[in-house]
């Protein structure tokens, strides 16, 4: 898989919200499964040179050219304060379309499309703590695993200003 572009990801579910549920990519970063609604995704790419900019917070990996538009990279583990991890051939860079802005993601490895059921989403429970109920929208029970829903806006909201000065320093 070397891309996947919104079209395609549409395509292939054919959900929408008025069937009563939604449309995710999970995904993979250190042990944990993570999911985005399919609608903030523009696309998912291989990794590929990243330029480093320096005096940017210790999460922004840099910024990439895809086709002619200069996108800023976060790096995900490194926000979420997980252990540092090698790239591997499964490491890709989700781009995303947060808060009017487009942003790259690396992830440890893209698992899948999936259509998941608004009653197989259970709210975070009120004990979580640490990367912060604020950043989940939910718990995605599947048959043996769960997947962490994230609010994607929700955690790159504090980045704004940041992600637009890395954007305009090239």
């Amino acid at each position: 898989m070397s891309t996947i572009s919104q079209e395609a990801i549409t395509e292939e579910t054919g959900l929408s919200e008025a069937t009563g549920s939604v449309q995710l990519v999970s995904f993979r970063l250190a042990e944990e499964e993570y999911g985005i609604e399919i609608t903030k995704i523009r696309e998912i790419i291989l990794m590929g040179e990243i330029t480093r900019i320096p005096q940017t917070p210790h999460y922004v990996k840099g910024l990439i050219n895809l086709r002619s538009t200069v996108i800023p990279v976060i790096d995900l583990r490194a926000r979420f304060s997980l252990p540092e991890n090698e790239l591997t051939d499964e490491s890709r860079i989700m781009v995303l379309n947060v808060a009017d802005k487009t942003i790259g993601i690396v992830v440890d490895a893209v698992s899948e499309v999936l259509r998941v059921s608004n009653d197989h989403i259970a709210p975070p429970p009120p004990t979580v703590a640490g990367l912060g109920r604020e950043y989940l929208t939910g718990l995605v029970k599947l048959d043996d695993r769960l997947l962490i829903l994230l609010d994607i806006d929700r955690i790159f909201q504090e980045e704004e200003e940041v992600l637009q000065s890395v954007t305009e320093q090239r």
